[in-house]
């Protein structure tokens, strides 16, 4: 079977833990490579509902090795708190989790950090989860962070903690003495959490790499979506890592011969949390009738997405940059009550017409969507269909408009929430 990576092809929450659940039953190894727990990925299967933020979505089959690469930062009680409630529900994963040794962690003092950051920009803030994410990526670049191998020596662990914990002090009127820590009390907490995680802990890049010379089929889970990407997002209004398929090579450490298809999902309509531009953003009934709908409640975070048209223009821009062979399109079935369905198909801003996605994000807001509006299925539902020709024609014409517009064949279609409720066509 192919080796696939799937990519978020819109702001995250795309539905691409579904769609990674579908396609993990032919894998042998789901690998995810960005974020940390800030990301959520919800599965629903049978009655059950399953909502991951660190383990890869592969976990849901007991066949499925699942690797947390080193392009991700790690939360780890965050982590173990997620391997016991899924061993509550029957699901063993220790056994079959690994861990890069070069995964950076988040550490106490990085959600004291984003906390005081957030608050200090005011109006400009980025809107986080505060789950310390962009702290800790920041530590990584600027050659300070904690890796998951620094556990493994109390000397080192305890050298690297004591300067992060002097500097942060020092830069916020001595945050975390107030909040209680001490750089002792933070080396000891991290030393008991490493004995759980030291049997899990591998060299993930090597492991992956003799894993596709022996014939075993690797799927490779992103987080986030391209418009959070740090380099090609709405920066500043994004996420701290690379969530693009360049992201999957460097955060993994494999070789992109690794990787047969390329999959961008995307929801039929479209939403965001947080700050930052959104230029099809519906501020209105029907905003809150797509977000009721589709049920556009963060999982991580529960806040209420802001919802949105299908911005076509920023898809395109997800297929170019990702080189996406094929889009995964999920909740179609959340349109299944509107007469006509716009979508966007350029922006206009003074008497500029604008049809590529600009390289300088800061403009976007103020942008105005220029709509094609496509006539939809009311009366027809699409929801829990399995065969594409069983859609209503009006359906499929929708879905071939973003074929041709966006520059990629729809793949997989999603009619629902549940595993079964999904057309394959790859």
């Amino acid at each position: 079977m192919a080796n696939r990576c799937v990519v978020g092809a819109q702001w995250g929450d795309e539905g691409k833990g579904k769609i990674v659940d579908v396609l993990s039953e032919q894998a042998d190894i789901v690998a995810r490579y960005s974020g940390g727990a800030n990301a959520g990925h919800t599965v629903k299967i049978g009655n059950e509902t399953f909502a991951l933020h660190l383990i890869p979505t592969g976990v849901l089959h007991p066949h499925i090795t699942c690797v947390i690469g080193n392009g991700m930062v790690l939360d780890l009680p965050q982590l173990f708190a997620e391997i016991d409630a899924l061993a509550k529900r029957g699901i063993s994963l220790e056994s079959r989790i690994k861990v890069s040794m070069s995964a950076h962690l988040v550490m106490p003092y990085h959600k004291i950090l984003e906390k005081s950051n957030e608050q200090r920009l005011g109006v400009g803030a980025i809107g986080t989860t505060m789950r310390g994410i962009g702290p800790s990526y920041a530590d990584k670049i600027s050659r300070q962070g904690i890796r998951a191998s620094c556990l493994l020596d109390r000397e080192i662990l305890t050298r690297r903690v004591k300067v992060n914990v002097d500097d942060i002090n020092n830069r916020t009127d001595n945050a975390i003495t107030a909040a209680g820590l001490t750089t002792e009390k933070i080396v000891a907490d991290a030393l008991q959490l490493s004995e759980r995680l030291r049997p899990m802990l591998a060299d993930a890049s090597l492991m992956l790499d003799q894993a596709w010379r022996a014939g075993k089929t690797i799927l490779l889970e992103g987080a986030q979506g391209i418009l959070l990407d740090i380099d090609f997002g709405t920066y500043p209004y994004c996420t701290s890592s690379n969530n693009t398929v360049g992201g999957a090579f460097t955060g993994l450490g494999i070789s992109p011969k690794v990787v047969d298809e390329y999959i961008g999902v995307s929801k039929a309509y479209a939403t965001r949390v947080g700050n930052g531009p959104f230029p099809t953003e519906l501020d209105d009934e029907i905003g809150e009738r797509l977000r009721r709908a589709g049920h556009e409640f963060g999982t991580t975070t529960g806040r209420p997405r802001r919802c949105g048209w299908l911005d076509l223009v920023a898809l395109r821009y997800a297929v170019r940059v990702n080189g996406l062979d094929y889009l995964a399109i999920t909740k179609l079935d959340v349109l299944d009550d509107f007469a006509g369905i716009p979508v966007c198909t350029a922006y206009t801003s003074g008497s500029e017409t604008i049809e590529h996605m600009p390289p300088d994000m800061f403009k976007l807001e103020s942008f105005t969507p220029v709509y094609t509006t496509l006539p939809g299925w009311r009366g027809t539902p699409t929801s829990g269909c399995t065969r594409y020709e069983d859609l209503p024609a009006t359906a499929q014409k929708y879905l071939s408009f973003i074929e041709e517009f966006a520059g990629a064949k729809v793949g997989i279609v999603s009619t629902g929430a549940g595993r079964n409720e999904t057309i394959i066509r790859i």
